[in-house]
């Protein structure tokens, strides 16, 4: 305990901090729609992320290349309440790219394989230097890209089975300050904490596709979780108070070991043509972010090693959504698409490095067929995460950082190309 508490004054404790969030948006069809009907639309070939066994349903062989920016507006006001002095981080949302590809290959009648490299969980935050959370984070990313192959296999005309096996590269980097005017000192500059690591592991996506006739379809989904394990050494830089690089060589940290877990998911989705204008979706979702929750974390250190698991009090959320799309004529679609997120935490649990709320989105898109062979798509998706409050108090220090996220949101600009050879 007395070696925990020892990282923790010296700003060792944000490494166990990690967060992340998961996304539906990776440039494709979709993103238009809202994730409405993307366990059962089954157009092209991104379906496979979204369930395995819709690529069954795809007639020749197709390719999906997509692309989008996730930029947005995450800032933070620091209330009364919070004892240590700074700025309030501005805007901490930074810009991210996210491409992906998709092929499918029918092999006979019933068989269908495929391939997709995809990133569909992670987002960083930045902070200014100087911002009143310094001590706990300053700069946070958690990043992970997918490679999956798959198999879908088509029994008879109405029901299809697919699997995808996912291997996912994960990076966590977490950089804060480290107070060196402690045990009495002053007018000493914020030394560094720098962590960085990456692990590679297994997943499993399944699925199922019912077409009940021509006109409707069902989907059901199941994403495994995946366990990230990250393992290396923190870097300390400027520790000019005695007392503080006295702290760190005496502790002589080796490494840190932390375990993450990408939350499983289960999602069932209707797809409906009502007429050769309109069709009309849905998607109901759940994701196990209870279990994300638990960060095991280990200390390898020239006295002793310690584990523990941080428990940052996730729940499990649930995912709602509708969609629609028009045929504007044989050349053009348009999406629209609405949805709801629940909240993977309580105001009291909150934290700067994941200020995770409840998210609305709104999102619509076009689908444009060039040719016989290539259609293009461009969508847009407005995630609304709204006001998120947070007092957030290190265990050790005391210090206390209290304020609001106000009207948070992101924008999601994504688009791709689809070619049927």
């Amino acid at each position: 305990m007395a070696l925990i508490a020892s990282g923790a004054v010296i700003g060792y404790s944000a490494v166990a901090e990690a967060g992340g969030i998961l996304l539906y948006e990776v440039g494709q069809e979709d993103s238009g729609l809202a994730n409405a009907g993307s366990a059962a639309r089954a157009m092209d070939p991104s379906v496979m992320m979204t369930n395995p066994a819709g690529i069954a349903r795809l007639p020749g062989n197709q390719l999906y290349v997509g692309g989008q920016l996730i930029v947005g507006r995450i800032d933070f006001d620091p209330d009364g309440n919070t004892s240590t002095y700074g700025g309030d981080g501005g805007n901490a949302m930074v810009p991210t790219p996210g491409p992906s590809l998709f092929v499918s290959h029918p092999m006979d009648e019933r068989s269908t394989i495929g391939i997709g490299i995809y990133g569909n969980f992670g987002l960083g935050l930045d902070y200014d230097n100087d911002w009143v959370g310094r001590y706990v984070v300053q700069e946070t990313s958690i990043v992970a890209a997918s490679i999956q192959p798959t198999y879908a296999y088509r029994f008879n005309p109405k029901l299809s089975l697919g699997i995808g096996p996912r291997l996912v590269y994960g990076n966590f980097r977490t950089e804060s300050a480290v107070n060196n005017n402690v045990a009495g000192a002053t007018g000493y500059a914020d030394g560094q904490m720098e962590y960085e690591d990456h692990d590679t592991a297994w997943g499993w996506n399944l699925g199922l596709l019912y077409e009940m006739d021509d006109f409707t379809r069902f989907g059901l989904a199941y994403t495994s979780k995946v366990d990230l394990d990250f393992d290396d050494r923190p870097d300390f830089r400027g520790l000019d108070n005695p007392v503080v690089d006295s702290a760190v060589q005496q502790i002589a940290v080796n490494r840190v070991g932390l375990g993450l877990r990408i939350p499983e998911t289960i999602t069932a989705s209707i797809f409906h043509q009502i007429s050769d204008e309109w069709a009309v979706m849905g998607s109901l979702g759940w994701q196990n972010w209870s279990e994300f929750g638990d960060v095991a974390v280990e200390l390898d250190t020239g006295l002793s090693d310690a584990s523990a698991e941080a428990d940052r009090h996730y729940q499990d959320t649930w995912h709602v959504s509708f969609g629609a799309q028009r045929q504007i004529h044989r050349h053009l679609r348009w999406n629209m698409g609405i949805a709801y997120d629940s909240s993977a935490v309580k105001n009291g649990n909150r934290t700067l490095d994941n200020p995770m709320n409840e998210a609305w989105r709104l999102a619509t898109g076009l689908n444009y067929r060039w040719d016989e062979s290539l259609d293009l798509t461009l969508n847009y998706t407005f995630i609304y995460l709204g006001d998120m409050d947070v007092d957030q108090t290190k265990a050790i220090s005391g210090q206390r950082v209290s304020g609001r996220y106000s009207s948070a949101y992101l924008n999601v600009i994504g688009g791709g190309v689809r070619w049927r050879f």
